[in-house]
């Protein structure tokens, strides 16, 4: 009763061996590891469990099983380089140590005649038939015995075996020789000259036969059935090294052979040569791999030799299939023709896996160097087409036309998708040619391109902001003109509408058509992918934090061209063509000279400013569908560009605060007016930010403080709420009739 309590608590303490990992596993086994380890006892304990018990142990000991079974796996693999060595090495002393074996058997046989008394003369013709038949003759006193006679003869017979071919007979022969000749060696039933002779001639036959054995294995007709048989057969004679590699050694001739016809020239499709060539080579793998289990079994010299000798093959194929069909693919920036090349090569070798043999790797490894050569290449291409295009691009957005990609798939996405988009003529070309690179690159995963990829891309795209912004009239790219470089041609955007379609083809690129299209690349596992649903929100949001990175670049990029369409835009409206500027103190200093002539209104430069905006905003709504907050950043950005830059102006406020003429109260009521009107229009078309007006109150409090230089009180120079109730803003030059919504919201004033 005491053996089985005490066995119930292992029983159920080795439960939690899946939870508490390799620690727990590891104090399990130290019962098995202790030199008082009784096994009948243990047995015996566990003998007496119930059917739940029994079950608990039983999946106790798979656990066991599966642990010992990774651990030599981590084992073998992290000293496999080792291991191979080892068992080479071993595999060579088995060879030699059967010759010392048969030498000194035969040393043994001479020293025993010796011992015997045999003349040294006699040792000249030990060994020969005609030997045994003299030294029978010669023995008057009596007649030869039937063993005597047979070992006369043996060697007449095996001699005939030998001849006919007949291997089976001969090596059943040899055994029952080798038999006969140690029985008689122990019960000394022959004349040690004949023991001798007969050991002499089974080893010289058997020496003969494994010749004749390994030059049928040689020959390029041997296959098949009687190569497994002359294989087969070498190793009973006991030379199971020099079998083995005669083995890998024929199907590599064979191999070599069959490949003769196979002529690669420029010419030649990739696919075809690589297909062809992977056939032969990995179907003379996987059939040596077959032999060798067949023949040799398990044994861990013969396969560590099989597995160096199929990495070698693989190697050398690697190397034809890079010369002959990657190399000119990838200098030529072909990545579909290389990807092609290098999944028919690793769908051929990953048939391998079924006989045991894992080689990818060793053909990743390989191909990487071409395939990353190919995604640069491709990468240059796609940037030197799209600048082609640019120069001809008439910067008006279109739906995307049907074209057939290079995956020979029909391609409308306004047909096919749910996302109805618009872009320039080049921009629907970079989104094509991005997306064959995606649906290249996939594949390739396990290469571990998706890194490089998404980088090169991010530069392309940073190339083709940079054709974006010397698309803007005078524009200056100072990314691209001061390294050195020169600027490629790019057509100009005359108008509005143009310009606002620069910025719609890098938005939508950046920020949806781009990082869509790079999910294809995503290196989450499949185990990630299937337990997807069963991940909290915040989980999915983080799997892929180096396609966010890399999306904020984009961003990055497109903001570069924002910054650079507003800072156009801005000095149009603040400076003419002569370089004159529409926004000056004098605006401001000159009206208290005028005050018969005053009319309270927004300054022109303002209306304008009004204007513009409305016109943008219209084109804006139009262009970008659905992508409302874009236009609004859009808006935003550019009346902060405007105002920013009359904040930072020194000239102007050198004027305002130094003269030559002080800023005067009506010239404060002008200036204030102008700012709150850019406060109404932006709050009005919902583009105001907190940044506008901050920066808008810093401008007033610098006019009020240039007015308190003076000796006056803005305060009480300003007029009561009821001032700006009276001004018709509707009569503005220039603005149309429809400004109605400003008579509306003009009470917002008071509360600014």
């Amino acid at each position: 009763m005491a053996s089985v309590k005490s066995s119930r608590p292992r029983a159920h303490s080795a439960m939690p061996a899946k939870e508490n990992g390799g620690v727990k596993l590891e104090e399990n086994l130290n019962l098995f590891k202790s030199d008082k380890f009784d096994a009948e006892s243990y047995v015996q304990s566990k003998c007496s469990l119930n059917e739940k018990e029994i079950k608990h142990l039983r999946s106790y000991l798979l656990d066991l099983k599966k642990a010992s079974a990774e651990e030599m796996r981590r084992s073998v693999y992290a000293n496999y380089t080792a291991f191979i060595r080892t068992s080479k090495e071993i595999s060579d002393l088995e060879g030699e140590l059967l010759s010392i074996r048969n030498l000194l058997s035969t040393q043994a046989a001479l020293i025993h005649g010796l011992a015997e008394g045999v003349h040294l003369d006699s040792l000249s013709t030990v060994g020969t038939e005609e030997s045994i038949a003299n030294s029978l003759s010669s023995s008057e006193d009596r007649e030869p015995s039937d063993l005597e006679k047979w070992s006369v003869d043996f060697p007449d017979m095996l001699d005939v075996l030998l001849a006919e071919r007949r291997v089976d007979e001969a090596l059943t022969a040899l055994d029952d020789g080798e038999q006969v000749a140690s029985e008689a060696k122990e019960m000394n039933t022959l004349n040690p000259d004949v023991l001798l002779s007969l050991q002499t001639a089974i080893s010289g036959r058997r020496q003969k036969l494994a010749d004749q054995l390994a030059e049928a294995a040689c020959q390029p007709s041997t296959r098949g059935a009687e190569l497994r048989a002359a294989i087969s057969a070498l190793r009973r004679l006991g030379d199971g090294s020099r079998a083995h590699t005669l083995l890998l050694h024929a199907h590599l001739q064979r191999c070599q052979y069959n490949m003769q016809s196979l002529r690669p020239s420029s010419s030649s499709y990739g696919g075809a040569y690589t297909a062809a060539l992977s056939q032969l080579v990995f179907s003379a793998i996987a059939q040596a791999a077959s032999d060798s289990l067949a023949i040799f079994g398990k044994e861990p010299a013969y396969t560590s030799e099989l597995v160096t000798w199929a990495t070698k093959q693989t190697e050398d194929f690697a190397q034809l299939v890079k010369r002959h069909a990657l190399a000119s693919s990838a200098a030529a920036g072909g990545f579909r023709s290389a990807a092609e090349c290098v999944q028919i090569a690793l769908g051929h070798c990953s048939l391998l896996e079924a006989h045991g043999l894992s080689l990818c790797h060793v053909l990743m490894k390989l191909f990487r160097p071409s395939v990353e050569q190919a995604v640069d290449a491709n990468l240059k291409r796609i940037e030197e087409s799209i600048a082609a295009l640019a120069a001809a691009d008439d910067w008006v957005l279109a739906n995307p036309p049907t074209v057939t990609r290079q995956s020979g798939r029909l391609t409308s996405v306004s047909g096919t998708s749910a996302y109805n988009y618009k872009l320039t003529s080049s921009a629907h070309r970079f989104n094509l040619m991005v997306q064959d690179l995606f649906d290249d690159v996939g594949p390739l995963l396990s290469m571990q391109l998706g890194k490089r990829t998404l980088e090169g891309v991010s530069q392309v795209f940073n190339s083709y902001i940079n054709m974006l912004i010397r698309a803007l009239p005078n524009s200056i790219d100072e990314e691209t003109n001061f390294d050195g470089t020169v600027n490629k041609i790019v057509r100009i955007a005359e108008n509005e509408a143009q310009q606002i379609s620069l910025l719609a083809n890098a938005s939508l690129l950046a920020e949806e058509l781009l990082p869509r299209a790079a999910v294809k690349i995503s290196t989450v596992s499949q185990d990630d992918h299937n337990h997807d649903s069963h991940r909290r929100p915040s989980d999915r949001q983080n799997r892929h934090p180096e396609q966010r990175e890399w999306r904020r670049r984009l961003v990055s990029s497109v903001d570069r061209l924002k910054n650079s369409f507003c800072q156009q835009h801005a000095l149009d409206l603040i400076f003419t063509e002569e370089g004159d500027s529409h926004l000056t103190a004098a605006m401001y200093i000159n009206v208290d000279g005028n005050v018969d002539e005053i009319e309270w209104c927004p300054s022109l430069i303002f209306q304008e400013l009004f204007l513009k905006l409305n016109r943008m905003a219209s084109i804006v709504a139009e262009m970008f569908v659905g992508r409302d907050r874009f236009a609004t950043l859009l808006l935003m950005k550019l009346t902060e560009t405007v105002v920013l830059w009359l904040s930072r102006d020194q000239s102007f406020w050198d004027d305002i605060e130094e003269g030559p003429k002080p800023l005067g109260p009506l010239g404060l009521q002008q200036f204030y007016l102008d700012m709150k009107f850019v406060i109404l229009f932006a709050s009005q078309g919902r583009y105001l930010s907190r940044n506008l007006v901050r920066v808008v109150n810093e401008i007033i409090s610098k006019a009020m403080a240039a007015l308190t230089a003076t000796g006056m009180d803005p305060n009480s120079v300003l007029p009561e709420d009821g001032w700006f109730d009276e001004l018709h803003l509707s009569d503005l030059t220039g603005v149309p009739s429809s400004f109605p919504f400003l008579l509306k919201s003009i009470a917002v004033l008071r509360s600014l």
